[in-house]
C-alpha cells in the first residue's frame, strides 16, 4: 500500500488535484503506513518484548486503506461531505489498533530500559536506552495528531484547533521523523558497522521531541514558531551530521544507506526553509517546496533506504532487479526534488518536470519492492 501511495501522490500532484489529496497520499498513505509496518517489527524487539497481538497489522491495514481513500477522495470537489468523516474515523481506528498493541507490548518496559541488546553490543546499551526513551513520545504525538485530525474533520474544539497544517506537523515531525531518530540511532549504526556520537544524540533526540509541538502550537507565526523552527533544525541538522559522519567512516557499501544520506541532506534544506518562514514569513511557493522536500526527500528517501536494506533489490527476480536500478530510483527522486526546489520561484512551469522524475523514481521503487516481496509469497 505505501509504495502505491507514493506513486499515486505524484500522479495527484501532476494532475493538479487539490493540494490536500497529495498530502494525504504522501504523508498518511506512504510515510505513516510504512512507519506503522516497521514499528510492528522493530519496536517490540528493541524493547526486548514480543508483539502482544500478532494479527494487529492485518487488522490495521484495511482500516488504513479505507481511511486514506476516504480522506484523499474526500478532498475533491465531487466527493460527498461524509466521505472525509468516514476516512478520518477509519484511519484513527487503525491507529487505535496500532497504539493499543504497542502499549500492551511495552507496558512493563515503557521507557525502554530493557533494550534487548546482546552482550556483543554491550557498549551500545547506553545509547539504545536513550533512543528507546523517546518512542513513547512518538505514541503521544500520534494520539494528539489523531485528536486534531478528528477535530478538523468533525468540527469540535481541540488544543491545536484542528488546523490541517498543525496536524501534518504533528504526524510528520512528531511521529515519522522522531521515530526515524529513535529507531535510526539503533538501526543505522548497526547497518553501517560504526558508532554515532552519544553527545550529539543527547541533543538530537530531545530537540526532535520538543520541536514538533512548538511548531504546531506556534504556526503560522510568533515566538513559539520561531523557537520551534530553530529547535527542529538543531535536531535535523544534528542527525544529518551524525549520520554522514558514520557513512564516511563505514566500510560498508549498500545502496539503501546512500538513500538515507541523500535524505538527511534534503532534511537540512527543509529545516532551512522552515527557519526562513519563521523569521521572514510564509511564502506559498516555498512552503510547497518545504512540504515536498520534507515528505518525499527527508522522510521518503529515508524510507526507501530502509526498505532497500530489508528487501535487497539484488534479489528481485524481475528484469532490472539489481542495485544499479535501485540507485537509479534514488537518483530520480532526488533529481526531481532538486528541480522542484530550484524552479519553484524562477521557473514555476518546470515544477511538473521535477515531479515527473519523482514519479519515475517512485514507480521504480514500487517495482523493485513488489518483485522482492513476490519471493515471499
Amino acid at each position: 500500500m505505501s509504495a502505491a501511495c507514493f506513486v499515486l501522490s505524484q500522479v495527484a500532484i501532476l494532475a493538479d488535484v487539490p493540494r490536500r489529496v497529495a498530502i494525504v497520499l504522501g504523508l498518511y498513505g506512504f510515510v505513516l503506513t510504512t512507519v506503522f509496518g516497521k514499528a510492528y517489527s522493530l519496536v517490540p524487539s528493541y524493547f526486548d518484548r514480543t508483539l502482544a497481538w500478532p494479527s494487529a497489522p492485518a487488522v490495521q491495514l484495511p482500516l488504513l486503506i479505507v481511511g486514506v481513500t476516504g480522506l484523499a477522495v474526500g478532498e475533491t470537489a465531487v466527493a460527498p461531505p461524509w466521505l472525509s468523516t468516514v476516512g478520518a474515523l477509519s484511519w484513527v481506528a487503525g491507529v487505535v489498533v496500532f497504539l493499543g498493541t504497542m502499549l500492551v507490548t511495552v507496558a512493563d518496559n515503557l521507557t525502554g530500559g530493557e533494550t534487548g541488546t546482546g552482550d556483543a553490543n554491550a557498549d551500545r546499551r547506553g545509547l539504545d536506552r536513550l533512543a528507546n526513551a523517546f518512542v513513547p513520545v512518538v505514541f503521544g504525538y500520534l494520539t494528539v495528531g489523531c485528536v486534531e485530525l478528528l477535530a478538523g474533520t468533525l468540527g469540535f474544539s481541540s488544543p491545536f484547533g484542528g488546523v490541517a497544517v498543525r496536524t501534518s506537523h504533528l504526524f510528520a515531525a512528531g511521529v515519522a521523523l522522531l521515530l526515524l531518530f529513535s529507531v535510526g540511532y539503533r538501526l543505522l549504526p548497526r547497518f553501517l558497522g560504526t558508532y554515532p556520537s552519544r553527545r550529539l544524540a543527547a541533543v538530537v533526540l530531545p530537540s526532535g521531541a520538543v520541536g514538533p509541538a512548538l511548531l504546531a502550537w506556534g504556526y503560522p507565526a510568533g515566538q513559539f514558531f520561531v523557537v520551534g523552527a530553530v529547535v527542529q533544525s538543531v535536531a535535523v541538522v544534528g542527525f544529518a551530521v551524525a549520520y554522514l559522519r558514520m557513512v564516511f567512516r563505514s566500510e560498508r557499501d549498500r545502496v539503501g544507506l546512500y538513500s538515507v544520506a541523500v535524505a538527511v541532506v534534503f532534511g537540512c534544506l527543509g529545516v532551512a526553509l522552515g527557519v526562513h518562514f519563521a523569521v521572514v514569513g510564509l511564502d506559498p511557493a516555498l512552503t510547497t517546496v518545504h512540504r515536498r522536500v520534507n515528505v518525499y526527500g527527508l522522510l521518503g528517501l529515508s524510507i526507501v533506504g530502509a526498505v532497500y536494506q530489508f528487501y535487497p533489490p539484488g534479489v528481485c527476480p524481475w528484469p532490472g532487479g539489481n542495485d544499479r536500478t535501485a540507485l537509479g530510483t534514488i537518483a530520480l527522486v532526488a533529481a526531481g526534488l532538486l528541480v522542484v526546489a530550484a524552479t519553484s520561484v524562477s521557473v514555476p512551469w518546470a515544477r511538473p518536470a521535477g515531479h515527473a522524475l519523482v514519479l519515475a523514481g517512485a514507480a521504480g521503487y514500487a517495482y523493485l519492492l513488489a518483485g522482492t516481496i513476490s519471493l515471499q509469497t
